[in-house]
């Protein structure tokens, strides 16, 4: 089996967010799929089929499957645009979340993806304790949302991973308005196998609504202050959100099993 390791969201390696993607001319086992997810030991690894609309696309954390991922779509449509020399302009991905497109724009790849606009929730105990700090204000969507007030902040928080895994929800994003960008993020989900994800493509799903709506604005710039780090371009769209970046090869390789 040929797989890839693309850096997603980066301009150059050792930058963005990793994903490997495998290429597949049918679908294998499902305890396969996680295996070889477990074997990358990535935030995500990528799988996907052709089909009549274009490929099924599915994803794998390290431990589990998942419902959306950003950066490792990215990676996939990196792939087949530029490896395997897709000749459509738009590449129409059938997934657990609905039907994605991704558009070749340049040098950059355009994502649509649905809108999910938190709802204000109640801040627990537990989730400052996690974080070391309270947050101004929590939203919830598939993860809690927890606004603070500082880019330096965000950059400061130093979570409590195995308090984070005892919330109930997928993960946890923090946020607050940037210094040199609408705003800055980071993103933690120890609970799928992932303490901090480098750039996470779905978690924009929820930020883009909530400060599109709060800087009254559609067009924003975002950037994910991990320690790798990634530029995110984000138009707001009501009922989806178009998030756009530039992926790079890092690795080829085959598995063997």
């Amino acid at each position: 089996m040929k797989m890839y390791q693309v850096d997603a969201f980066a301009s150059h390696v050792f930058e963005g967010n990793p994903a490997a993607v495998c290429p597949l001319e049918k679908w294998l086992d499902n305890n396969l799929l996680q295996s070889i997810a477990e074997e990358n030991n990535l935030s995500e690894t990528a799988f996907f089929v052709p089909s009549p609309k274009g490929f099924e696309l599915r994803w794998f954390t390290p431990v589990r499957e998942v419902n959306l991922c950003g950066h490792a779509t990215l990676a996939s449509a990196h792939v087949i645009f530029e490896i395997l020399k897709y000749s459509k302009q738009i590449i129409t991905f059938e997934t657990r979340s609905g039907d994605l497109f991704v558009k070749k724009i340049g040098n950059m790849l355009e994502m649509d993806f649905p809108s999910y606009p938190p709802t204000p929730h109640a801040i627990s105990e537990k989730l400052v304790q996690a974080l070391g700090r309270r947050p101004t204000e929590l939203f919830a969507a598939d993860d809690y949302m927890a606004v603070f007030e500082s880019e330096a902040i965000i950059r400061s928080i130093s979570p409590n991973f195995n308090l984070l895994s005892e919330l109930d929800l997928r993960g946890v994003m923090i946020t607050a308005p940037g210094l040199e960008v609408d705003f800055v993020s980071r993103f933690f989900a120890p609970k799928y196998g992932i303490n901090e994800d480098p750039v996470t493509g779905s978690a924009h799903c929820v930020l883009v609504p909530y400060w599109a709506n709060r800087l009254g604005k559609t067009s924003l710039s975002a950037k994910q202050v991990s320690k790798r780090g990634g530029d995110i371009h984000c138009q707001f769209e009501g009922d989806r959100v178009l998030l756009s970046g530039e992926a790079v090869t890092f690795m080829e390789a085959e598995i063997n099993f």
